[in-house]
């Protein structure tokens, strides 16, 4: 039998983002739905691929969530360093959190981690109605309601639809809103890797000619993970390259800070490009992680720039409910667009200016970014600023 049910607010997409935000809806009384189209399961054996750099103010988040300490503990990399430097130039940059006596910068933590660690609180939410393996069939908005069919028929009614559901959303999809895009020109290769010396919890980046290489400490000493961001072509040649060959590369492109690396996962590539959506709020309708903006990684940020629209949707649709006001009215939630757009913006335009700052080998860009690094990390007061910003403070 068919059925309808209705909610306050049902959540398209139970990643990291969708279920932070569901969690703390719950917890401020409005009863939730999350829709996703996968499952969530703990995270076991070799270190996953795809990882995040969880700034402090995203800890904060997931502390206040009460997901943080159902993280699994022995997978988690504190790391309290970050070093940058220009492969080709005199510029270099280190960052300590003992500089603002903290203990950290952040924690790189798997994807796949922080999901389950979220999904296992979700579940514990009295109000918080969890579906996995569900997909949406059609969408439909009307004055007061939005009504979601499933696949298999049920239909679910809601004051308020929130968009989870990554860089290819179907709900922006339906809704027809349009995106502002560009092809960054790089791909990302992504792969776990085995150094000969251990990365003592330091984050590294080198910036190279044709794109960023950032090793990132994991939970064993001598592992890290790369993101290394090329050019197209050199992307095909890098993959297409044996183990060893790979390695040989790597270590060189490294300048075997490390040592001797060794690939000791798969590699995958994926191509980069910037996406924003012209709105991120329409009547019972808001956008949030990638379903609104996709950036470049080399800053790491992306993830948390998804966490912090977590934040201020719970915050703004919480206080909407307490004054008992429509949590659907897209004037309501205009200035809430206004906010999250006017900081996806920031992010996206400093990103672009580093990468373009940063990428090929003008003398003339080369100065100017020597230049600059070493003028930071000399200044103790501009330096302090970088250091809060990294970590979300």
């Amino acid at each position: 039998m068919l059925r309808t049910q209705s909610c306050d607010v049902a959540i398209v997409g139970g990643g990291m983002v969708g279920l932070a935000t569901a969690i703390g809806l719950a917890e401020a009384g409005l009863k939730v739905t999350v829709l996703d189209a996968g499952s969530q399961a703990a995270v076991e054996g070799e270190p996953r691929l795809r990882v995040s750099a969880i700034n402090r103010a995203s800890e904060d988040l997931l502390k206040s969530l009460g997901a943080w300490h159902l993280l699994d503990r022995e997978r988690l990399a504190p790391y309290g360093r970050m070093q940058v430097w220009d492969k080709d130039g005199m510029g270099r940059i280190g960052f300590d959190a003992n500089e603002l006596g903290e203990d950290s910068l952040g924690t790189i933590i798997e994807n796949d981690n922080i999901a389950f660690a979220l999904a296992k609180r979700a579940a514990e939410c009295d109000n918080l109605d969890y579906r996995e393996g569900v997909r949406l069939s059609r969408l439909a908005f009307g004055e007061k309601e939005a009504w979601l069919t499933l696949e298999e028929g049920d239909m679910l009614s809601a004051a308020l639809v929130i968009a989870a559901d990554g860089a290819n959303s179907w709900v922006r999809s339906q809704c027809n809103i349009p995106l502002t895009f560009w092809d960054y020109g790089h791909t990302a290769i992504v792969a776990t890797i085995e150094t000969a010396e251990p990365h003592q919890d330091c984050a590294r980046q080198v910036f190279l000619p044709d794109g960023p290489l950032a090793f990132l400490p994991l939970y064993q000493s001598n592992l890290c993970s790369i993101v290394w961001s090329v050019t197209e072509p050199k992307a095909q040649a890098l993959l297409a390259m044996d183990d060893e060959n790979f390695s040989k590369s790597l270590t060189a492109a490294f300048d075997a800070r490390l040592g001797l690396c060794r690939v000791a996962s798969e590699r995958i590539g994926f191509n980069l490009r910037m996406r924003y959506a012209r709105h991120f709020a329409r009547h019972r309708l808001l956008l949030a992680g990638d379903a609104a903006h996709t950036i470049h990684p080399l800053a790491g940020q992306g993830v948390n720039l998804g966490f912090q629209d977590a934040a201020a949707i719970i915050d703004t649709v919480a206080r909407l409910k307490d004054d008992g006001k429509d949590i659907g009215d897209y004037r309501l939630l205009r200035p809430l667009e206004r906010e999250r757009k006017a900081a996806a913006q920031e992010m996206i335009a400093t990103m672009e200016g580093f990468k373009r700052l940063f990428e090929g080998n003008n003398p003339i860009k080369q100065a100017v970014r020597d230049l600059g690094l070493n003028l930071v990390d000399k200044l103790p007061g501009l330096k302090t600023v970088f250091i809060k910003q990294a970590m979300g403070r």
